[in-house]
């Protein structure tokens, strides 16, 4: 079949119609049925580039048509046509695999958008290469060749082909916004923006403006129109990391955005349509947070349609070595040295290693020893690695479910060495009052003491885990 051609599948004749009108003068050919049998011959004797089907149908579901694609033919998009409102109806359609849904009536506009891009996937499926081989393709961003991260690569094609929001779970330095990264760029989105955002880093006061933007004389300060980040996302995937730090009002207005597809800008009176894809991030465990009533559980079941696990480096200690010489290349390159070495005795060492900042752990260690190594050659004493990654917690600390042991903690990517008790700070050394200068050495020194252990850090100068989220991003300590 030369001619791009769509499936639709419903059992009310005037739909057909309307939707073969629509095709039809997008110029696309198209196949109609009324039914799951009549559907499943239809895609077995043409193979079509793309199917619309309605979720209730006289012989079966439109999830009964997904699931036949994804056995059989996994490289035809599907659409699920749903009734208005039925939320759990299409979340439940892109857990099995459909690439998005429309809620009826049906938006024209918004089908033609969806058409085109879902037809743009069909067509970069049509080559020689594979289903099973598309994923495995290494171009560089992702590395490592271990069986943890063969199958990691092999789900982010997978995900890549759907609409659905993808929750990307993983330690604290593993690489959760590449791996988000990765899934936009082999997406049918990829010419679109994408746009990480950290929710952790943005004051609570300004989360609202900076996610959905603002109109001029909105409130103080906004002196012009501004465009949000779900407007700059348009077209393309908006990945919210560390999406368990957004403040609980906030959260209401992020569920609607997501559940409506539109957003209203601070001041404005209107809402606007937005063609945003979701993919959200943290290290800790949502579904704690859940429990612990700091995050919405309406959101957390819109965010987690598809949950996807970034290993921590410990389980592909095969990748060490290939991430520790491409670091060295790219430092060398940076810094315009010649080629930086390691030595066997250095390499043994950073096998054996734990790694409890992951892959960032890594990349900073051997800048390190990059600076303290001789004749670019680093060996072993060069990396002073930790001897030891516990840390107390002081005894006067109250428990909370961050905090409490459990299977969450004992994954906790921001473990550290615990400081010399003579570099302890009190937490009432820190106080709002302090001079930026005095302010940013302090959590610098906290910071370093605790191994940039985050939690840790906080608990040191007595504040918050956002409130320093929120001071390393203004003092610009990440790039320190």
């Amino acid at each position: 079949m030369t001619e791009q051609c769509v499936l639709i599948i419903d059992d009310e004749p005037d739909i057909r119609e309307l939707l073969e009108i629509t095709l039809l003068r997008m110029g696309l050919d198209t196949l109609t049925a009324g039914n799951v049998e009549e559907a499943l011959q239809q895609i077995t004797t043409h193979e079509p580039h793309l199917c619309l089907t309605d979720m209730k149908l006289p012989d079966g579901s439109g999830i009964d048509i997904v699931r036949f694609l994804q056995k059989n033919h996994p490289y035809i998009p599907v659409a699920v046509i749903t009734a208005f409102g039925s939320m759990n109806t299409a979340v439940e359609a892109l857990k099995a695999g459909a690439y998005d849904f429309v809620s009826k009536p049906v938006d024209l506009p918004k089908l033609r958008d969806l058409i085109q891009t879902a037809l743009k996937l069909s067509d970069a499926s049509s080559g020689d290469t594979g289903p099973d081989d598309a994923p495995n393709q290494d171009n560089g961003r992702i590395l490592g060749s271990s069986t943890a991260m063969q199958q990691l690569k092999k789900t982010i094609g997978k995900l890549a082909r759907s609409q659905a929001p993808v929750y990307i779970h993983g330690e604290s330095g593993s690489g959760k916004e590449l791996v988000a990264n990765e899934i936009h760029q082999l997406s049918p989105r990829q010419k679109g923006p994408f746009i990480p955002v950290n929710c952790g880093a943005i004051p609570e006061n300004l989360v609202e403006s900076e996610f959905f933007g603002h109109k001029k004389g909105s409130f103080t300060g906004a002196v012009s129109d501004k465009q949000g980040l779900f407007q700059a996302a348009h077209k393309g995937t908006l990945f919210l990391d560390e999406v368990a730090d957004l403040p609980l009002t906030m959260q209401v207005k992020l569920l609607r955005a997501i559940q409506e597809r539109a957003i209203k800008p601070v001041g404005g009176l209107e809402e606007i349509p937005i063609d945003v894809r979701i993919l959200s991030a943290t290290h800790k465990s949502l579904e704690h947070e859940v429990a612990a009533g700091s995050f919405r559980q309406d959101l957390y079941y819109r965010l987690n349609v598809i949950k996807l696990k970034v290993p921590p480096l410990r389980e592909r200690s095969d990748d060490i070595q290939t991430l520790a010489d491409f670091f060295l290349k790219k430092i060398a390159e940076r810094w315009q040295m010649p080629p930086i070495k390691l030595a066997q005795n250095a390499r043994h060492a950073l096998q054996l290693y734990a790694f409890p900042g992951n892959v960032r752990e890594l990349e900073n260690i051997l800048e390190r020893a990059c600076t303290l190594c001789e004749d670019n050659l680093i060996n072993t004493e060069d990396l002073h690695l930790p001897t030891s990654i516990d840390i107390p917690q002081p005894a006067s600390a109250p428990p909370s479910v961050e905090h409490a042991p459990s299977a969450m903690q004992a994954v906790d990517p921001d473990t550290a060495q615990p400081a010399p008790p003579s570099a302890q700070c009190a937490p009432e050394q820190w106080t709002p009052n302090t001079g930026a200068g005095d302010e940013r050495s302090m959590i610098l020194q906290a910071l370093d003491q605790t191994r940039w252990n985050r939690t840790r850090a906080a608990e040191i100068l007595g504040m918050s885990f956002r409130q320093l989220r929120y001071r390393i991003q203004k003092y610009e300590l990440d790039n320190t």
